[in-house]
């Protein structure tokens, strides 16, 4: 051992023995920050697989986990009804193949009304349904706008359209347009008619307390509306 070695030795020690540990706030806020890290990579990572992976979304799991079972037959959308593809732009996103999966005209609107309500796009509802909660909140719409843009990036505008459709919520876990038009239609979702895409386009706000196969007079009339904007919707290759 020559006398360097001898003399770092001590003084690494003497540094080791100096070195106070790191406070409390600072392990708990690192510990925070890797957290925040590794949630926000999840969806960053899994998007781009859903391109070929048929996903689910955090209420079906829920639902499988701890509620009364979730329902979904999933189909590709060469296999729906282009009516019900209408009349989902028609209702939820009408400029959904225009935009890049944010309404910024209509965030503007939001946030101007101070209500964390309305403004959001199939892509973030896409995003909702895939990685967040329900229920509503600014922070959790503040979340929806980056895994949107994402989401519409990676996937694309028919992929993100398919891939909605099959994990939207039509009923107590009943999941996805295939098992939605035959729970309420007894058809499959090829076979439904503009009137019927009508109606389960403006059940998607509200899946529990609307039902498409027993519409009251305001559901009716909301997607009498809907099938007639429906039918100018000139979206993913469909022609009005």
């Amino acid at each position: 051992m020559t006398v360097g070695d001898e003399t770092q030795g001590p003084r690494r020690a003497r540094r080791t023995a100096e070195r106070k540990p790191r406070p409390l706030w600072w392990r708990v806020l690192r510990g925070v920050v890797i957290a925040v890290v590794i949630v926000a990579a999840i969806p960053l990572l899994l998007t781009p697989l859903y391109r070929v992976v048929a996903p689910v979304s955090t209420l079906m799991v829920y639902e499988r986990l701890f509620g009364n079972g979730a329902e979904r037959d999933w189909v590709t959308l060469d296999q729906m009804s282009p009516a019900l593809i209408r009349a989902v732009v028609a209702s939820e996103d009408a400029f959904f193949c225009r935009h890049h999966g944010i309404d910024w005209g209509a965030v503007r609107e939001v946030i101007q009304a101070g209500d964390s309500r309305g403004a959001s796009t199939i892509a973030m509802q896409t995003a909702k349904n895939l990685f967040l909660w329900p229920g509503r909140s600014w922070l959790r719409k503040g979340l929806e706008v980056p895994l949107a843009w994402w989401a519409n990036l990676t996937l694309g505008k028919r992929r993100l359209m398919e891939v909605y459709l099959n994990v939207a919520e039509w009923g107590p876990g009943i999941f996805g347009a295939g098992r939605a038009a035959q729970f309420h239609f007894g058809v499959p979702p090829d076979a439904l008619t503009a009137r019927q895409a009508a109606l389960l386009a403006v059940t998607l706000p509200d899946p529990i307390g609307r039902n498409p196969a027993a519409p009251g007079p305001g559901l009716s009339a909301l997607a009498d509306r809907i099938a007639s904007r429906a039918a100018d919707v000139s979206c993913l290759g469909l022609s009005p």
